[in-house]
């Protein structure tokens, strides 16, 4: 049986990632953010109630992610590292990061996702300073919608023809036309 590489699939237009060595592991997290008031308690036990708030979209993180040019003496960082860095800086004209899935052979572990976090370092380098290895101590992928065809994750711009009938006249008759 072959081994199957993990990658990053770009699904707006991007490049893809791929992997030169598998993760060893994969940490997921979820959480449900909650607020609690310290002032109401349960009359029965006294302990704190507690209000759910929302749930915060899942998150992967992937550690030591090994990179090695050193047979080549190419520079790993302009091979592999590269297309990670911009995915997280996305200065290409762009309002949002590039979004992936992330695949493992058939198995899809993240249907839509960002670079949240990138930490990585530099650890073999050729006597001329050419960097030929690196390990990825950390990268944070989080869950995001799937962006529909054709359009932009950010928020869509106001024609003038909306910015010349928004106001507060025009608010307060919409308001009473709901109720």
């Amino acid at each position: 049986m072959e081994l199957v590489k993990a990658e990053l699939k770009c699904i707006d237009g991007g490049s893809d990632i791929k992997f030169m060595f598998n993760p060893s592991q994969l940490a997921f997290e979820g959480v449900v953010e909650t607020s609690e008031n310290p002032g109401a308690r349960t009359q029965k036990q006294g302990k704190p109630k507690v209000s759910f708030s929302n749930i915060k979209a899942y998150k992967i993180t992937i550690n030591n992610i090994l990179f090695d040019t050193y047979e080549e003496g190419d520079n790993v960082v302009k091979k592999y590292i590269d297309n990670l860095k911009k995915a997280v800086e996305f200065s290409s004209g762009k309002e949002r990061p590039p979004v992936y899935r992330f695949m493992w052979g058939e198995q899809m572990y993240m249907k839509c996702c960002f670079i949240e976090k990138l930490n990585y370092k530099l650890t073999m380098f050729l006597p001329n300073g050419t960097p030929v290895r690196a390990v990825i101590d950390s990268l944070t992928l989080k869950e995001a919608d799937e962006p529909k065809p054709n359009q932009s994750v950010a928020a869509p711009k106001a024609s003038n023809k909306v910015r010349q009938t928004d106001n507060m006249k025009s608010r307060s008759k919409n308001n009473r036309r709901i109720r």
